[in-house]
């Protein structure tokens, strides 16, 4: 009896044979998913209020007027600013040696002012009316060499487990508008301040916040614009503040130059 009788497959039988014989041993790979399909699967968090906010900026230039306003708006506990230095009647008298001992005063004042406002544990935010970092911009302007390295020693020790704010607000404004606001306002020791000295602490601020990174700013020009009289202005700024401030960036009310 003849054996069975196989018939040659063609080529293009065996290649379809072959693909079949994949598809059923591999499964297609499912289509990649993207980063951003990823990304938008996980939950995102509303971003976060700051809860400490530091307002800085030269003399006169707004920042207890804009501080009163803001902790009431934002129902924050506030930190001021010492103003009692019973040496400061003197540096503004050039008095040698008053400088170093007004200094030192305003260094230990702060730091003790600072700690003892961020202890409290309490709802809301935390609003200072200083940067601790101001200290030493005016240290850097008014110490001499062989003070500024005590004074430095003193710094580091004294503050260096304090920490950075979520949020600088730091009000700018020009040099003339500033003599003019401290002219119209001043207390007793201001009206000796100079010209010249007002010239260089607005300097000093700018070269200081111009580099600054420890916390995210807001700057603000307060050259054109009035927070107490120009209610606009203000309800302005509380929007913004509602937003999150990412890095350095600019505030200017519309309308500010009208």
């Amino acid at each position: 009896m003849p054996g069975p009788i196989f018939q040659p497959i063609a080529a293009t039988e065996l290649l379809s044979l072959r693909r079949l014989s994949d598809s059923a041993i591999i499964p297609p790979m499912p289509p990649k998913e993207s980063s951003a399909a990823k990304r938008a699967r996980v939950p995102q968090r509303a971003p976060q209020p700051p809860r400490f906010i530091a307002i800085e900026g030269p003399l006169r230039v707004g920042k207890t007027t804009l501080a009163r306003i803001l902790a009431e708006r934002l129902h924050a506990r506030r930190i001021f600013d010492g103003e009692d230095n019973p040496f400061l009647a003197d540096f503004y008298k050039e008095k040698p040696g008053s400088a170093f001992r007004a200094q030192m005063y305003f260094l230990i004042e702060r730091q003790k002012r600072l700690r003892e406002g961020l202890a409290v544990e309490a709802p809301g935010p935390v609003l200072s009316d200083f940067l601790m970092e101001k200290d030493r911009i005016f240290a850097n302007l008014n110490l001499g060499d062989e003070e500024l390295k005590l004074y430095e020693r003193y710094y580091e020790a004294l503050t260096a487990d304090i920490p950075a704010p979520d949020l600088v607000i730091y009000l700018q404004a020009k040099p003339e508008v500033l003599r003019a606001r401290i002219a119209k306002k001043a207390s007793r020791d201001e009206t000796a301040i100079s010209p010249e000295y007002i010239e260089e602490v607005a300097r000093a601020y700018e070269h200081f916040f111009f580099r600054y990174a420890g916390s995210d700013l807001l700057v603000i020009n307060t050259s054109d614009i009035d927070f107490v009289e120009r209610s606009d202005d203000l309800q302005q700024l509380l929007r913004r503040l509602q937003e999150p401030v990412k890095g350095t960036q600019y505030f200017l009310p519309l309308g500010a130059f009208e």
